[in-house]
């Protein structure tokens, strides 16, 4: 190769080299960036005890939450806190069993879209004794029985759904409760249970909690089947329109769910594996009309 093609050579690799080099220094080109994800409001559920205590919320909550991507903050206390806390704002969802009062809290703008979502029953259990006589009368018979006995009758006392029935049948029973005998402890189902069963006195409980703790107590089912004490309960979301912070999406959609096909099955089959029978009956597009109520 002669000097001039080996110079003409050099160049065009010098040149290449610092074409090269510029290209280095060049910013590379940036990838679209991928607009931000909102973040999901965790959904604020304020439901009754007996839906935690019976272990049915340890079933429909994981199923909601992997399908909606949703986290759920459960508060669960008597009937009537849940639905106070709905009528402060300071909830998103209502899961709750006490009908006369749920309406209040619809007709006082704090509550909106209340559907039925299911039923059970209560019943009065007690010791085996049963000093009071009260086993297969009916519940009002039985009522006015543990009162004549002075037996005693541990009420939850706390203005939940059960307390509050608890009450109504009292009044139907024409009886005031009150004396050594009868005992407000304002605790949960599962705890008031624990008391009735260690003081081997009488109490109203849903069933599905009972049966729940049933391999812990020494109760039994003293009355049961009649007609008063059936025990419904309903979702309602929290009005965004009084509450403009309450997280509505998420409420719509825990309403939805527990209405919908997967929901009402999981609530329909709850407890049949382990107890030989469902807990609960799923009532979607059910109304308490239904009922005869």
């Amino acid at each position: 190769m002669n000097k001039m093609n080996s110079r003409s050579l050099l160049a065009v690799l010098l040149i290449g080299l610092m074409i090269s080099l510029a290209g280095c220094g060049a910013k590379p080109a940036e990838a679209p960036k991928e607009a931000a994800k909102p973040l999901v409001q965790d959904v604020i559920l304020a439901t009754t005890t007996s839906t935690q205590d019976s272990g049915l919320l340890d079933v429909l909550i994981p199923a909601f939450e992997q399908k909606t991507g949703y986290k759920v903050k459960t508060i669960a206390v008597g009937t009537g806190q849940a639905l106070a806390m709905g009528e402060k704002g300071e909830a998103d969802v209502l899961l709750v069993h006490a009908p006369d009062a749920e309406k209040k809290v619809v007709a006082g703008g704090a509550a909106i879209n209340r559907l039925m979502v299911m039923h059970n029953d209560f019943i009065i259990v007690g010791a085996a004794a049963d000093a009071a006589h009260s086993k297969g009368q009916t519940v009002t018979a039985a009522m006015a029985a543990i009162a004549k006995a002075q037996a005693p009758f541990i009420s939850r006392g706390d203005k939940s759904g059960t307390h509050q029935m608890e009450l109504k049948l009292w009044k139907q029973a024409n009886v005031s409760p009150e004396g050594t005998w009868y005992q407000e402890v304002g605790a949960g189902m599962g705890q008031t249970l624990n008391i009735a069963n260690e003081k081997k006195g009488y109490t109203l409980t849903d069933r599905a909690t009972f049966l729940a703790q049933k391999k812990n107590l020494s109760l039994e089912i003293l009355v049961e089947g009649d007609a008063k004490l059936l025990n419904i309960y309903h979702v309602m979301e929290v009005n965004p329109e009084k509450f403009a912070k309450v997280n509505n999406a998420g409420a719509k959609a825990f309403s939805a769910f527990i209405l919908s096909s997967e929901g009402q099955a999981l609530i329909s089959t709850f407890g049949k594996d382990k107890f030989g029978q469902a807990l609960f009956f799923a009532d979607a597009g059910k109304t308490e009309k239904d009922f005869g109520l």
